[in-house]
């Protein structure tokens, strides 16, 4: 599973401002909503309600909210680059300020934890996330994301 399969071009933010975790939930509901068609509200909840079991920020500046949707016909994902870091009670207490939030259908089966497992490895290459964190505009941090070979050596 490549990072394209799950992200379209238009689904990648660059300097979100959201004050809270709450609210950063609540901005990827909004837009996550929008990419796959679904109403925001139950993408808020079902990001919440996985939140609450535990954080998704999972160090180093990194979060990857994640939930499973009913009448979901795809994995779809959004990159969200914050333009201030925030408290997301993440595992190394670092504030977050690069989310990839995915959406799997109800029935994924193991592709939820494929690709889970594809944004985590991608992610904990320190070099693509610096390289995410100075993205000048969304393509160029699409760019970085699809890359085959973007996080094949993980830091």
């Amino acid at each position: 599973m490549d990072i394209s399969d799950i992200l379209a071009p238009q689904a990648v933010f660059l300097r979100v401002g959201a004050p809270s975790k709450r609210k950063l939930i609540d901005e990827i509901a909004i837009r996550l909503g929008a990419i796959a068609g679904l109403d925001s509200d139950k993408v808020f909840e079902t990001l919440w309600q996985r939140e609450k079991l535990s954080s998704t920020g999972v160090g180093h500046g990194v979060a990857i909210p994640h939930g499973r949707m009913p009448k979901l016909e795809r994995i779809v994902g959004s990159f969200i680059q914050l333009a201030e870091p925030v408290d997301f009670e993440s595992i190394d207490e670092a504030p977050v300020d690069l989310v990839f939030a995915l959406l799997t259908p109800a029935d994924a089966g193991g592709d939820h934890l494929k690709a889970l497992a594809r944004v985590s490895r991608l992610l904990r290459n320190a070099s693509v996330c610096e390289k995410l964190r100075a993205a000048g505009d969304p393509a160029q941090a699409y760019a970085l994301l699809t890359e085959p070979t973007a996080g094949v050596h993980a830091a």
